[in-house]
C-alpha cells in the first residue's frame, strides 16, 4: 500500500534546516522541495511522460510560495492529461525569452506558440506545434525568418495540400499568424501572406464536412426505438436517449457533470468555459452558463441513471475510469453497432432537432438557435444572453420530447414537405 503523503504547511517550508546532504520535503502530486546545504529551497516537480521519469524545475522559495508551486503542479497535470510534457513547454518558453539570439523560424515559431498557449486549450496547443514539427520544421524550420519567401511558403503547404487539403490550411492559418508576430515583434518588415486568402496559394475547394443526420420523422421513430433497446452499454443508451432529447454539442454531453444539473428547476446549465466559444469570449462571459431545460423524460432518465453513475463527477464516466467523461467514440460506435453509421451521428442530432422543430412544430427560429447554442444577434448586431427566452424554450424542450414520444408509440407522422 502505497505511503500517505501529508500536504506541507508554509511553517514546515518556513522553518526547514540545511543539512550536510541534500533532502527533500513532499507536498504531493509529484511536487517537492529540495533544501540544500547552503540553505537554498529549491521546488521541483517529479513527473512520467512517455514511460520516462522527468523533473521540472519551477523556481525557489520564498520568491515562490507553497501556494504558487502548487499552482504550478496543476497547470502541469493538466498539460500532462492532454499529452503535453510541462518540460517542452518550458524550454519553448526560454526560447521565446532568448529568440534574439537565434532568428531561425523554428525557433520564432515556438516562441509564438509559447506566448499563446495560456490562451489556448491544451488540445489545440498540442496540435498546432505538432503540425508544425510534422510539417514545417523539417523544410524551413532553420532558415532566417528574413530569408522566408512566399515561394517557400507556397512550396510547404503545396506538399501538405497533395495529402490533406483541410490540414494546409489549417497550417496556412498557423504560418499567417506566426508571420504577423514577426511583424508586430519586429523581426520583418512585412508578411510575405499579407493580402492574400488561403484560396490563393492552395488549388484544392475547402473541405464541406456534413455529418449523417436523419430528418425524416418516420425513420426516426425508427432510430429512436432502437436506442432504447440497445443491448449495449447502459450509459450509452442513456447518453443516445439524452442526445435526442437535448441536442446540444457532442462535448457539451459527454463532459456534463452532476453538479450542474438542478433537480428542482428541472435545468442543466453548461459552464460558459466549456463552451465553443474563442478564449476572448469566454473571457468576456465569465460567470455565465448555457442552460438546457430538462424534459420530464430527461428527468426520469437522469434518476435512473444517477445510481449507476452518481459516485463520478460526470453523468457520462469513461467505461475504463470514472474520472474522465464518456470517449468521443462511445456514441459513433453504437449507432455503428445499430447499423447506422452513414446515417445518423453524434450532431445528426442536433440537425434532426433544429429541422422539425422549425419545419414540422411551428417554434420560432429564434428559439430554436438559443437552444442549439448558436449565436443569435438582435438588430443591432448584440448577441442575446444564453438564458434569453428561457420560459419558451422550457415550453419547447417539453414538446420536443413529447413528440419525440409520440413517435416511438406510432403516433400519426406529419411529413416535413406538408408541414413546411
Amino acid at each position: 500500500m502505497p505511503k500517505k503523503i501529508v500536504p506541507l504547511s508554509d511553517i514546515q517550508v518556513s522553518k526547514a534546516k540545511p543539512k550536510d546532504k541534500p533532502y527533500k520535503l513532499t507536498d504531493g502530486g509529484g511536487l517537492f522541495i529540495l533544501i540544500t546545504p547552503t540553505g537554498g529551497k529549491l521546488w521541483n516537480l517529479k513527473y512520467r511522460f512517455s514511460d520516462k521519469e522527468k523533473k521540472l524545475s519551477f523556481g525557489t522559495y520564498p520568491a515562490l510560495s507553497l501556494a504558487d508551486a502548487r499552482q504550478r503542479r496543476e497547470d502541469a497535470r493538466k498539460l500532462l492529461a492532454n499529452g503535453i510534457d510541462p518540460g517542452e513547454i518550458k524550454k519553448a518558453q526560454k526560447a521565446a525569452t532568448h529568440a534574439e539570439c537565434n532568428n531561425s523560424f523554428e525557433v520564432i515559431a515556438r516562441a509564438w506558440h509559447a506566448v499563446n498557449v495560456p490562451s489556448w486549450s491544451a488540445s489545440h496547443a498540442k496540435t498546432t506545434l505538432e503540425r508544425l514539427e510534422k510539417n514545417i520544421f523539417p523544410w524551413v524550420g532553420s532558415k532566417a525568418i528574413t530569408e522566408i519567401k512566399l515561394a517557400d511558403i507556397k512550396s510547404v503547404l503545396h506538399r501538405v495540400e497533395q495529402r490533406a487539403p483541410e490540414s494546409a490550411r489549417r497550417i496556412y492559418v498557423s504560418l499567417n499568424m506566426i508571420l504577423r508576430y514577426c511583424v508586430a515583434t519586429e523581426r520583418l518588415d512585412r508578411n510575405p501572406l499579407e493580402g492574400l486568402r488561403p484560396r490563393d496559394i492552395l488549388t484544392t475547394d475547402p473541405i464541406q464536412h456534413h455529418f449523417p443526420a436523419i430528418i425524416d420523422p418516420k425513420e426516426l421513430a425508427i432510430l429512436l426505438r432502437a436506442i432504447d433497446q440497445f443491448k449495449g452499454s447502459y450509459v450509452t443508451r442513456c447518453a443516445m436517449q439524452l442526445a435526442s432529447l437535448w441536442f446540444c454539442r457532442p462535448g457539451d454531453l459527454r463532459k456534463a457533470e452532476w453538479s450542474e444539473i438542478d433537480f428542482e428547476l428541472a435545468e442543466l446549465n453548461i459552464p460558459v468555459e466549456r463552451m465553443k466559444l474563442t478564449a476572448k469570449e469566454k473571457a468576456k462571459r465569465r460567470g455565465e452558463s448555457h442552460c438546457i431545460p430538462l424534459s420530464a423524460q430527461a428527468i426520469e432518465i437522469l434518476r435512473q441513471l444517477q445510481p449507476l453513475t452518481g459516485h463520478s463527477k460526470y453523468i457520462f464516466p469513461g467505461h475504463r475510469t470514472p474520472l474522465k467523461p464518456m470517449s468521443e467514440g462511445a456514441i459513433t460506435a453504437a449507432l455503428i453497432r445499430m447499423g447506422y453509421k452513414d446515417e445518423m451521428s453524434w450532431h445528426g442530432f442536433r440537425a434532426c432537432a433544429r429541422t422539425i422543430l422549425d419545419e414540422v412544430l411551428g417554434f420560432r427560429p429564434d428559439f430554436i438557435e438559443h437552444q442549439l447554442a448558436h449565436a443569435v444577434r438582435d438588430a443591432l448586431g448584440r448577441a442575446y444572453n444564453r438564458t434569453t427566452h428561457l420560459p419558451e424554450r422550457k415550453k419547447m424542450m417539453q414538446v420536443w420530447s413529447d413528440y419525440l414520444d409520440g413517435l416511438k408509440a406510432g403516433a400519426k407522422v406529419i411529413p416535413i414537405r406538408a408541414a413546411a
